[in-house]
């Protein structure tokens, strides 16, 4: 992706001048970022959604009752009529179950994928939203249809409102209000707090971002790790041939404590094994995401990413949902290729050796790549 043309996008500045500017320090209003942009989906095209088992979504209704939350799926019936004020529709990964989504999503590559996580489309009829509240994540949130009121601030007192089923503030104090209109776009870093509520029915689209906490990584790493280490059959097994007689059997070695923690130093010490349980970490497909089983060609053409399909790559490896392959020289100029264009032309697929196409082909077999007449 080009970093240094300017992007209506983003209000004039280029893909480097908005992360060097705004991301994760201020916040940023684009009028008419996507111009003349009209939902992608319709109506009824978006409650279908929510109505499937591999898709998540969720009902918010707030009246005289309160707050309420439902999760998906979402059949049409439950839905309330349209004519009544104070309800949402959250529906998200939108990107993975739709192309047009999918191309919108992919106008913010400008951020690694390892951060960027979906696309979600919020459906509020008058006055519906979720209250005022804040992400742990960078957020974009433009407009798609109808009209929205934002009011944001930077909120010191994080406070939530108790026995409500949405993590909604306290005490929100906005120090700026906007209105979106189709088209208009309003970027957040982590923690603004934000609240939107809807003039009309209308449609708003998020672009979230995956920011994992620090022991939510800590906890996935070292348990893939751990797998690792288990498979490795030669690694030492702890010794104690000089363990005298105790009268203390309960107490436990101090030599046992420490063959532990040089166990756990030693797995997560390996930069190599640390990278490698990262990638597929990174690249490990939700657990509502499923892929229809493809077929091999029997002549190769543009081989195309899947949308649901996640691809990355280090200075060692190529992670592609959930699978990590060492890969060099050409292969690996290649494999970077596809992840980064999330496509191949026909004349550089000719170019990929034959154990490394055999890698392609059960990736065909997987529905986790499809091959497409033509070169690009």
């Amino acid at each position: 992706m080009d970093t240094e043309t300017p992007l209506a996008l983003l209000g004039g500045l280029t893909a480097t001048q908005f992360m060097r500017r705004h991301w994760q320090k201020k916040p940023l209003l684009v009028r008419q970022a996507v111009p003349g942009l009209a939902p992608l989906l319709s109506r009824t095209e978006l409650m279908a959604l929510a109505d499937r088992d591999d898709v998540e979504s969720r009902l918010i209704v707030h009246d005289a009752k309160g707050w309420r939350m439902r999760p998906g799926p979402l059949p049409r019936r439950a839905l309330p009529p349209l004519q009544q004020p104070g309800w949402t529709l959250l529906v998200q990964g939108v990107d993975l179950h739709h192309p047009a989504a999918h191309q919108l999503l992919n106008q913010f590559r400008f951020v690694p994928d390892a951060r960027l996580d979906d696309l979600m489309i919020s459906h509020a009829t008058d006055g519906g939203g979720v209250g005022p509240h804040f992400d742990s994540y960078d957020v974009f949130l433009l407009q798609a249809h109808g009209r929205r009121r934002w009011r944001i601030g930077r909120q010191k007192d994080l406070s939530l409102q108790e026995g409500v089923p949405l993590k909604i503030l306290a005490n929100f104090e906005p120090e700026e209000e906007y209105v979106l209109e189709p088209g208009d776009m309003l970027y957040l870093p982590p923690r603004y707090a934000h609240d939107g509520v809807a003039e009309g029915e209308c449609q708003t689209y998020s672009i979230g971002f995956r920011a994992p906490a620090a022991g939510e990584l800590a906890h996935e790493l070292l348990l893939r790790l751990a797998d690792s280490a288990m498979d490795d059959g030669d690694g030492p097994r702890y010794r104690d041939a000089a363990q005298p007689a105790t009268s203390a059997p309960a107490c436990i070695p101090e030599a046992l404590s420490q063959f532990a923690s040089q166990a756990v130093l030693a797995a997560a010490q390996d930069p190599q094994a640390l990278q490698r349980v990262l990638g597929e970490f990174l690249t490990e497909p939700k657990a509502d995401v499923w892929f229809q089983g493809g077929e091999a060609p029997a002549h190769w053409g543009r081989v195309v990413l899947d949308r649901k399909t996640r691809m990355m790559y280090d200075a060692q490896h190529v992670f592609i949902n959930g699978e990590s392959f060492r890969a060099s020289g050409r292969d690996a100029t290649l494999m970077r290729a596809l992840a980064n264009h999330r496509e191949l032309g026909a004349k550089q697929v000719d170019k990929i050796s034959p154990d490394a196409l055999e890698l392609v082909r059960n990736w065909c077999d997987a529905g986790w790549v499809h091959v497409q007449d033509g070169d690009a």
